[in-house]
């Protein structure tokens, strides 16, 4: 799997609690894909301890690996007595595993160790970036993710994470974190399985394109085990033509906006979103006359009406609040719960207007 394929593609969480509920989601997503996903899964929650464990994570690994998922699982020494296996690269053969994920209990040896076997994914958040790049040069592949947070205010802001993924994309190591999904299960918490703490109630579709476009991730994961298809959708399509699909509310006489692929104009201010096609669309019909010259708040759609003269026709999406001005019509507006989805078109890239 190439990091090019990591850039666009949607990877997974997947829990022995919850793996029944899953399925569905999971063969759906599988067989929408058009390359290999990965999954991540725990193998030492405490919870999930029963007489049938081994036989029961065996099953469960034996499913992902046959509809094509790679599995990372997250190991701590408890899981050498869980499934008495005092070697965790021979565990990982045994399972078909793709790489570890060790947390606690280990000393730097014994990790060393791992990453000569199988590809090795650290704790990003808690590991020197000068000790993943050291295990990189020694090992074959080693990747940086870091963890989700189930607890409310304890996931991480904006300005550190930002800090973390510099310092370790700067050494060239591929950073992975996770998204909350909207279907959530009632373990551990049931409040979202985020990296970051403002992501916890906003659309998957929306933290998903923030950690592409803002923070520069190279693998999204979905913590919580249940997504809505809706959503998927929104996901795939994205990861597949690199098309930002914004929900949104248009008046009537403008219906025809919708599912039209926009380019964001390169010489586009910081404050809002130029159609680059919209002059082209303006030609093609009527002259725009003066409609509702309304004051446009964040997310507002707008169209230049005949008062600008050869501004004309022109469509924007604003990213900050802007007044009245009687040769702007007001036309519509992002839907609220995705209007963060404004500041993740950089300019050049495409994106559609969609039927909230």
């Amino acid at each position: 799997m190439t990091n090019e394929n990591w850039r666009r593609s949607l990877s997974f969480s997947c829990f022995l609690h919850d793996f029944e509920n899953q399925k569905a989601l999971l063969a759906k997503a599988s067989k929408a894909a058009q390359q290999e996903l990965l999954i991540f899964t725990s193998l030492h929650v405490y919870e999930e301890i029963s007489p049938s464990y081994r036989k029961d994570v065996e099953a469960m690994c034996r499913w992902l690996n046959e509809h094509g998922f790679k599995i990372i699982a997250d190991v701590s020494a408890r899981s050498k007595d869980y499934f008495e296996c005092p070697d965790l690269t021979v565990l990982a053969e045994e399972l078909a595993l793709w790489a570890l994920r060790p947390d606690y209990g280990f000393g730097p040896e014994e990790i060393q160790y791992f990453s000569q076997k199988l590809p090795l994914v650290v704790n990003a958040t808690t590991t020197a970036a000068e000790r993943i790049a050291e295990l990189a040069s020694e090992g074959k592949e080693v990747y940086a993710m870091h963890n989700y947070y189930p607890r409310p205010e304890t996931a991480l802001d904006p300005a550190f994470f930002n800090t973390l993924n510099r310092e370790i994309k700067a050494r060239e190591i591929a950073v992975m974190a996770f998204i909350p999904g909207d279907i959530r299960a009632a373990k551990p918490l049931g409040l979202g399985l985020p990296t970051l703490e403002h992501q916890r109630d906003i659309p998957p579709s929306v933290a998903y394109a923030e950690m592409l476009v803002k923070y520069d991730v190279d693998q999204v994961f979905v913590g919580d085990p249940g997504l809505s298809l809706a959503e998927l959708k929104r996901i795939q399509d994205y990861s597949a033509t690199a098309i930002l699909s914004i929900p949104a509310r248009l008046t009537e006489a403008y219906h025809d906006l919708y599912g039209r692929v926009f380019t964001h104009r390169l010489d586009s201010p910081s404050s809002l979103i130029r159609f680059a096609e919209s002059r082209e669309y303006a030609v093609q019909g009527a002259r725009t006359e003066v409609g509702k010259t309304l004051p446009r708040p964040r997310g507002s759609i707008t169209i230049d009406n005949e008062r600008y003269m050869r501004y004309s026709g022109e469509i924007q999406m604003l990213r900050e609040d802007l007044p009245a001005d009687s040769r702007v019509n007001l036309i519509g507006s992002v839907e609220p719960a995705y209007l963060d989805l404004v500041d993740c078109v950089p300019r050049g890239t495409q994106f559609k207007l969609v039927e909230a």
